[in-house]
């Protein structure tokens, strides 16, 4: 999600904000979580795709880094909803736009940013996994009643209220999913010139 600390109406200010990036290079500072996290390849992965220069000031973690939107001393910050949702709530954030490519449910009035840079999508999700050797039917088996529990309306009402989105899918969806994203986000961390240490 794209989050600002703006006065004016969210919607006013997400349509311009890709021009006034482009008109601005190098003088909008877009706080992270730190190095590689998935706040700092979301912005980045926007910067590749909309050909702006925003500098990256990374933070060790959100909390802080919020702390500094929130006070104005950073401009812009692409952060999950479970960890700014609370400001949000509170009127200490305005979000601009989603990184989803639909509406959020619990956000309706908020355009995915992929309305104004089209193609734009990133998502921070949590699967759950078993070792590669895990016999097919055990894997089913977990399949079926994980997908189970995540339709169940109490717990997707919990969860959403957290910020999440329940997405249940087959083992084959989910592993299209990491080849897709790992193609992605490969071409996200060679544009940031990113490096494991």
């Amino acid at each position: 999600m794209l989050s600002f600390r703006v006065e004016r109406p969210a919607a006013q200010i997400a349509h311009g904000f890709i021009a006034y990036a482009k008109a601005n290079p190098g003088k909008i500072n877009m706080a992270s979580g730190g190095i590689g996290t998935v706040t700092h390849v979301s912005g980045e992965l926007f910067k590749m795709m909309a050909g702006v220069d925003l500098v990256h000031v990374p933070y060790r973690g959100s909390p802080p880094a919020l702390t500094d939107l929130i006070g104005g001393q950073m401009q812009v910050m692409f952060d999950t909803v479970p960890t700014s949702l609370g400001f949000l709530k509170a009127g200490k954030l305005r979000p601009l736009a989603v990184t989803a490519t639909t509406r959020l449910d619990f956000l309706p009035q908020i355009p995915p940013l992929s309305e104004f840079l089209p193609g734009y999508e990133t998502s921070f999700w949590l699967r759950i996994g078993a070792p590669r050797n895990t016999p097919p039917d055990i894997i089913q088996t977990l399949n079926r009643e994980i997908s189970a529990g995540l339709g169940n309306a109490k717990l997707k009402s919990q969860l959403v209220d957290l910020g999440a989105i329940p997405m249940p899918m087959t083992p084959e969806q989910f592993g299209q999913l990491i080849a897709a994203d790992t193609e992605k986000w490969m071409k996200v961390v060679k544009f940031a010139g990113l490096k494991a240490d």
